[in-house]
C-alpha cells in the first residue's frame, strides 16, 4: 500500500514537472516573440522615417543647390557645394562617429525591445 502511495506520488510528480518544463519553454517562446516582434516593429518604424527623411533632404539639396547655382551665377556651381558639403559630413561621421552612432542605435532598440510597460 505504501509503496503504491509512492510510487503514484512520484508519477505525480514527475507528471508536475513536465508541465512545469512544459509551460516554462511556452512562456520563454512567447517572449522570444514579443522581444522579436518590438525590434521588428522599431526596425520597420525607423526605416520608414528614414526614408522620408533622407527624401525631404534629398529636395531640400535640390532646392539648395539651385539658390546658391542663381546667386553665384553659375549653373553648377550650387550642385558642387552641396555635393562638397555632403563630402565633408560623410568623412566626418566615417572618422569620428562610429562609436556615438552605435550607442545610439543599442540604446534605441534594446528600449523598444526590452521596455516592459506598454503604454
Amino acid at each position: 500500500m505504501a509503496f503504491e502511495k509512492l510510487s503514484h506520488s512520484i508519477q505525480e510528480l514527475n507528471h508536475n514537472v513536465q508541465a512545469l518544463m512544459q509551460s516554462n519553454a511556452e512562456y520563454y517562446k512567447l517572449l522570444a516573440f514579443k522581444s522579436g516582434m518590438k525590434g521588428a516593429t522599431s526596425l520597420v518604424r525607423f526605416l520608414v522615417l528614414a526614408f522620408l527623411l533622407s527624401t525631404a533632404g534629398m529636395m531640400i539639396s535640390f532646392a539648395l543647390a539651385i539658390l546658391i547655382s542663381e546667386a553665384i551665377g553659375t549653373p553648377s556651381s550650387g550642385y558642387f557645394i552641396v555635393g562638397g558639403f555632403y563630402l565633408l559630413i560623410f568623412i566626418l561621421i566615417f572618422i569620428f562617429g562610429k562609436e556615438p552612432i552605435e550607442k545610439l542605435i543599442l540604446k534605441k532598440f534594446s528600449k523598444a525591445v526590452f521596455k516592459e510597460d506598454d503604454h
